[in-house]
């Protein structure tokens, strides 16, 4: 049943992250061909925006050492957009090499994680991402950035508000189209979420020019995405199946899974373009091919026997 809540958006843009933040961390390498099967079949089930690889060293996600070779061979259509996560220059290259329109930097809003994922402080991090930024730009690419870490870190514990605007804020002047904002260890709740949108706003980031990044561990992932869309946000990240997490975050688990978050916004009213039997069915295979049941909610209540 559909019922409809006030102060919420009529549609959602749903941003695909499980071919390269779901399959990256994996303890098995997924063939090519399964993982160009996995985004068409995404795209097939109405998923338009749909994160596809990274082209970082092999040597850190071996996992997404097959980025050219993926790109490749995808189906192509004007409707549809192929995101690519670039580490630096040398990945800037690459995806360039390989015909790429879109691209994604991914800074930390704490020192540790970026010296854990990046090797680099975050100041260190964003002086590498300005000519990255600057040079995608020239070429005429659409640049998103994420920022990780912006409710709480393993390492330093809570995350202040203003350090994670701060990231942002200079994130943005770099001329960054979209900021995703990550709370990628799940600890955040709907009161936190809330204030870190409206101090983006605040800060001269609007609501139309965020998205949010939400991992479920503490089963809170949901909830802090309705909070997101009442302060005025319209794209939500989500993961098909429920698959993925963090190489780097021990306690990172799943992202916000496709399905689950499908269910909520179609009760809600909110048109997402997304067929969720299509979906599930996506989700359902591709499990099959990992070797474990999706953990997703709904992938699970709707294939059980």
């Amino acid at each position: 049943m559909r019922v409809p809540l006030d102060g919420l958006p009529d549609r959602v843009t749903i941003y695909e992250v499980g071919p390269r933040d779901g399959l990256q961390n994996e303890d098995a390498v997924v063939p090519v061909a399964d993982k160009a099967e996995f985004v068409t079949r995404l795209a097939e089930a109405g998923l338009r925006t749909i994160e596809t690889t990274s082209f970082v060293h092999p040597k850190w996600i071996p996992q997404l050492a097959d980025a050219a070779e993926l790109l490749d061979v995808l189906p192509r259509d004007p409707d549809l957009r192929y995101p690519v996560l670039v580490p630096n220059e040398r990945g800037l290259d690459r995806a360039l090499a390989n015909g790429c329109t879109e691209i994604a930097v991914f800074g930390s809003a704490t020192e540790t994680f970026a010296r854990r994922n990046l090797n680099r402080t975050v100041d260190e991090s964003l002086e590498m991402f300005a000519p990255v930024v600057e040079r995608a730009l020239a070429e005429g690419l659409w640049v998103r950035a994420y920022v990780s870490m912006v409710c709480g870190d393993p390492w330093e514990g809570d995350v202040p508000i203003e350090q994670v605007v701060s990231v942002s804020r200079r994130l943005m002047d770099m001329g960054c189209s979209q900021l995703s904002l990550g709370d990628t260890i799940g600890v955040g709740t709907p009161g936190q979420v809330t204030a870190l949108i409206e101090a983006h706003k605040a800060a001269g980031i609007g609501a139309d020019r965020l998205a949010v990044h939400f991992h479920d561990t503490y089963g809170q992932a949901l909830s802090n995405t309705l909070a997101a869309l009442r302060a005025g946000v319209t794209t939500v990240d989500a993961s098909a199946g429920g698959i993925g997490g963090c190489p780097y975050a021990e306690s990172a688990t799943g992202n916000l899974a496709t399905e689950d978050l499908v269910w909520m916004l179609h009760g809600l009213g909110i048109d997402t373009g997304v067929d969720l039997g299509r979906l599930v069915a996506t989700s359902h295979w591709m499990a099959g091919r990992l070797g474990r049941p999706s953990p997703s909610r709904v992938v699970q209540a709707l294939t059980s026997t």
